[in-house]
């Protein structure tokens, strides 16, 4: 086995600290948002840039490398910035948006990211409505479901050509697939 494959899980020691370091940025972005005042006056909604990262190793990496570093950083920001609940939201809202972002992905062949992004942020939204509903009763909460969607069709077409932009001039490491 090679030495810069042991004890890593078989990812390469330069692959390992590319997502290490993307799991650190996507943690950043998170922390600096979550301090920024709130766009509107609606419970929800905001940019999520921190997805900007997991795009981008969706497209280089692949999805379970994606899977990984979105786990890292939710768990991660759940304990230094959340709470269970949050850690509940952010979980249904980030793990269906990674899914429908694969799906979309692979339908649209790895082109079209902003398409891709849109999905990927009404997902995160229908995840999270649903778990408010099912940890409240209240059907008033889907009151908010038309909101989230077309704020989701905003933010999700910001971030996709954030991803878009990042990528066109993000350098290139080598194996990045391996």
């Amino acid at each position: 086995m090679n030495d810069s494959k042991k004890n890593t899980g078989g990812l390469s020691i330069q692959k390992l600290t590319v997502l290490s370091l993307l799991t650190a940025a996507a943690l950043m972005i998170y922390a600096i948002e979550s301090m920024l005042p709130t766009l509107v006056p609606i419970p929800g909604i905001k940019l999520g840039l921190a997805n900007v990262v997991t795009l981008i190793v969706l497209k280089r990496y692949g999805a379970r490398d994606a899977f990984l570093v979105l786990l890292s950083r939710i768990l991660l920001s759940a304990c230094f910035f959340g709470s269970l609940l949050s850690l509940l939201y952010s979980l249904s809202g980030g793990l269906f948006c990674l899914l429908i972002l694969w799906l979309v992905n692979r339908l649209l062949a790895g082109h079209f990211i902003f398409l891709t992004s849109i999905m990927g942020a009404i997902a995160h939204n229908l995840a999270q409505i649903t778990v408010a509903f099912l940890l409240t009763s209240v059907a008033g909460v889907l009151v908010y479901l038309p909101f989230l969607i077309v704020s989701a069709c905003l933010t999700g077409l910001f971030t996709g050509l954030c991803a878009h932009f990042t990528l066109k001039y993000l350098p290139r490491f080598e194996n990045e697939r391996s």
